[in-house]
């Protein structure tokens, strides 16, 4: 099917130009979502009427997508979500979230501009990249993690397993010294016991 694209479409052409796509293709995403028109004559001479109007509508849109650019291109947003002590995530963080986050922090994100190829399942920090105009596109970082406290190490450049590595040795430490206080402690009641039979000794032979 043959079809006059509207904007830039990665992969296809740029505005205006009349490429050959699939039916499915055309009618499930590029015809519905405004990116472009069946190439019948009619629609291409209406395109070519309205070319001006469209390039300059384009240009004031790649303005503003680059001024946000600007401001979100490597900001990173934090998702607290449940997870095995592996780090495996119980759920996902879905492109709706990663727009929910942005949003919240104040940047105007939509779910459909997040290009996530697989839902993220894992706890960490994750690249995601975010179209904002068919001609800008910028990175942020998901930082997925179980509570506030972790986002924050995380974001010093701890892996999961470095930190369950320092809580594992931490506990270890913990327990050694709780043996080496009863240990210190039956040292003591072992010698006040020398102590107590010396005395009676003591007192015997006087």
């Amino acid at each position: 099917m043959q079809v006059i694209l509207l904007e830039r479409v990665a992969k296809l052409g740029q505005m205006g130009d009349v490429v050959d796509v699939k039916s499915g293709y055309a009618r499930n995403f590029l015809l519905p979502q405004g990116k472009a028109l069946s190439a019948s004559d009619a629609n291409i001479a209406s395109f070519e009427a309205q070319k001006a109007q469209l390039e300059a509508r384009n240009l004031e849109s790649k303005k503003e997508s680059e001024a946000l650019a600007e401001k979100l291109d490597g900001q990173q947003f934090i998702v607290i979500r449940s997870a095995s002590d592996a780090g495996a995530l119980y759920g996902s963080v879905t492109p709706r979230d990663a727009a929910d986050a942005a949003t919240e922090a104040g940047f105007t994100v939509d779910k459909k501009q997040i290009a996530l190829i697989a839902p993220i399942k894992d706890l960490g920090l994750h690249t995601v990249a975010v179209k904002l105009h068919p001609e800008v596109e910028v990175k942020i970082e998901m930082n997925v993690a179980r509570s506030q406290e972790e986002a924050e190490l995380q974001a010093s450049g701890k892996s999961i397993q470095e930190l369950a590595a320092e809580e594992e040795a931490a506990a270890e430490f913990e327990i050694a010294e709780l043996f080496d206080d009863i240990g210190s402690a039956a040292s003591d009641d072992d010698d006040l016991v020398a102590q107590d039979a010396s005395a009676e000794e003591d007192e015997a032979k006087a």
